[in-house]
């Protein structure tokens, strides 16, 4: 669950508004000086592309940034920091003390699938309350999809065998628990860290690691502690010596009734099978082995014929596999102008183009198989509900924030179980084209069509 700001007069415990970037305070201190902070925006995150060549994308954090939303106040400490470093004026410091979130967001579903050019995340407010959220928006949807993308394609390799997440050593102490979070909501089934499970009801798992073994006298007095500690059902660790004798000694130790043995090191293939040919002709056919030797997608997909019965996976999955962000951008999209009138506005850049326009995205079936990415664009804000030329298509952005209100069903625990759900059950509409490892286009085209 999110912890909650209380606030102490003008204090919040647990602010997250300087979770920003300079320039954002900056811009809403020029915009309340010309009097164009309080022009309605609609500012859109998307990605212009899919990163490391990977044929869908997966979005994660959205219950995350809702819940670091909530805490985006300016206390008594951020505004007296910003008036020290001369950030910005006092009328604008009085202004971010009144700062609450009034405006709506839409935005894909966490868990759903998404394609270059996806409106992820739709941000309707006054330029000066939707331009400082770029940041954290930008900081939870870059991290959490990339690391979702990575263990959404590791689920796919491993087929029914359970993943367990186990790469806090190698991340930063916040990012450990986001990542176990996107994971788990993309197929993982659990997690070594522990304020993961605490703070978002993911299973945890894990029993010792080769310190223990190295701890003891013996192998065998290592084994035999840790089964009078846990249980025969444990997994015990065959690897820190002699795999082998490890294997020997974990059955003599536990008997045939041992729950699981775990590989670290080796040629994995080779050593597998030749683990389960030991264990079987030990009488220990139940005995599951795992593997957690430095896996990413392709290596779990090499082990796929190989006698292994789940996997655990550390650096590549926190590191979203080779892509640590999707490479997703917050742009203002379309605004108001002097005369109230709707403009639609976008970056021309070469390379970094974007294409302006309030947007309604649409995953178009046939056959329940997916085809195309459709979204609708509407330069003067004509109506997006519905298109009617594809009334089966599947509608794919939700309310977030409605006036200032947080849908409180996304965030939590509840939440990212829902987001689990949604997502196994949108990437069972993917072309199996999807499915492949190898670097190539997306797997769906983008689509858009001008609302007339």
């Amino acid at each position: 669950m999110a912890e909650t700001s209380q606030p102490n007069g003008n204090n919040f415990v647990h602010s997250t508004a300087l979770m920003t970037d300079r320039y954002e305070l900056t811009m809403v201190d020029a915009a309340l000086r010309d009097g164009t902070a309080n022009r309605r925006c609609v500012f859109e995150l998307f990605g212009r592309r899919l990163p490391g060549g990977r044929r869908f994308g997966v979005v994660a954090g959205t219950g995350r940034f809702l819940s670091l939303l909530r805490e985006f106040r300016f206390g008594d400490a951020e505004l007296d920091w910003l008036r020290e470093h001369e950030v910005v004026d006092a009328s604008t410091l009085a202004w971010l003390a009144n700062y609450r979130f009034s405006g709506s967001i839409s935005g894909y579903r966490e868990g759903e699938i998404y394609f270059p050019g996806s409106p992820v995340l739709t941000v309707e407010a006054s330029f000066a309350e939707g331009v400082v959220l770029e940041t954290l928006a930008l900081s939870v949807f870059n991290h959490d999809s990339a690391v979702a993308t990575a263990a959404a394609r590791m689920s796919v390799a491993a087929g029914s065998r359970p993943l367990a997440e186990m790469g806090s050593r190698r991340a930063g102490e916040h990012s450990a628990i986001a990542a176990a979070r996107a994971a788990f909501i993309t197929g993982f089934d659990a997690t070594s860290n522990m304020e993961a499970g605490r703070r978002w009801g993911i299973p945890t798992m894990g029993t010792a690691a080769h310190a223990y073994t190295l701890l003891h006298d013996s192998e065998e007095q290592a084994f035999r502690s840790q089964v009078a500690a846990q249980g025969t059902g444990t997994t015990l660790l065959v690897d820190t010596y002699d795999i082998v004798q490890g294997v020997e000694t974990a059955i003599r130790v536990a008997g045939t009734a041992l729950g699981g043995v775990r590989i670290d090191s080796g040629d994995l293939p080779v050593v597998a099978a030749q683990v389960r040919a030991q264990l079987d002709a030990l009488g220990a056919t139940n005995t599951r082995i795992t593997v957690t030797s430095d896996l990413d997608e392709h290596a779990i997909a090499a082990l796929a014929a190989s006698p292994v019965d789940a996997y655990g996976v550390g650096t590549s999955v926190v590191t979203g596999s080779g892509s640590p962000t999707a490479g997703m951008v917050y742009k203002l999209v379309a605004r108001q102008d002097s005369d109230g009138a709707w403009v639609s506005v976008a970056k021309a850049s070469a390379d970094k183009a974007s294409k302006g326009g309030r947007k309604a995205a649409f995953r178009r079936l046939r056959a329940g198989v997916a085809t195309a990415e459709v979204i609708a664009v509407s330069d003067g804000f004509e109506p997006l509900a519905t298109v009617p030329e594809y009334p089966l298509d599947r509608p794919l952005q939700v309310p977030l924030v409605v006036g200032g209100v947080i849908d409180s069903a996304y965030e939590g625990a509840a939440g990212v179980l829902s987001a689990r759900a949604h997502h196994r059950a949108v990437r069972a509409e993917l072309p199996a084209k999807a499915f492949g490892l190898s670097r190539s286009d997306p797997a769906l085209p983008t689509v858009y069509l001008d609302v007339e």
